[in-house]
């Protein structure tokens, strides 16, 4: 099993998918980092040798990925915020930030809805 940025990739899966695994690695990120280490992309992950896994390694190394990212993103979120921009005010609020419509939809960012509470009638017997 090759591991690589603290991630352990699937065994059976071929290279260029595997890769997929590491945070900050897509498709055409992971074509690239293949060919510039001179891997087949067809090659399953099993099959790699201990040279080709640390050609992959340092080609890798030259992105910023999985813990690197993710605080550059959640920093870039904070910037926001402490400015006072509406993209900052939007993610404070847990709202979609990027133009959506909120009147219907949005259920996933706004969370469950919050269920009407009715008044109950009395209903006298005569």
């Amino acid at each position: 099993m090759a591991r690589i940025s603290g991630v352990d990739l699937p065994k059976n899966k071929r290279a260029e998918i595997g890769l997929t695994y590491i945070y900050g690695i897509g498709r055409p990120r992971a074509e690239v980092i293949l060919k510039r280490a001179q891997v087949s992309k067809e090659t399953k992950i099993i099959d790699l040798t201990e040279d080709e896994v640390n050609r992959i390694r340092e080609n890798v190394a030259q992105f910023k990925v999985e813990g690197d990212l993710r605080k550059e993103i959640s920093m870039n979120i904070k910037r926001l915020m402490d400015i006072g921009s509406y993209r900052g005010l939007r993610h404070r609020r847990s709202m979609p930030s990027r133009g959506q419509r909120t009147h219907t939809n949005a259920r996933t960012r706004k969370g469950p809805r919050r269920a009407t509470v009715g008044t109950k009638r009395n209903v006298s017997k005569k």
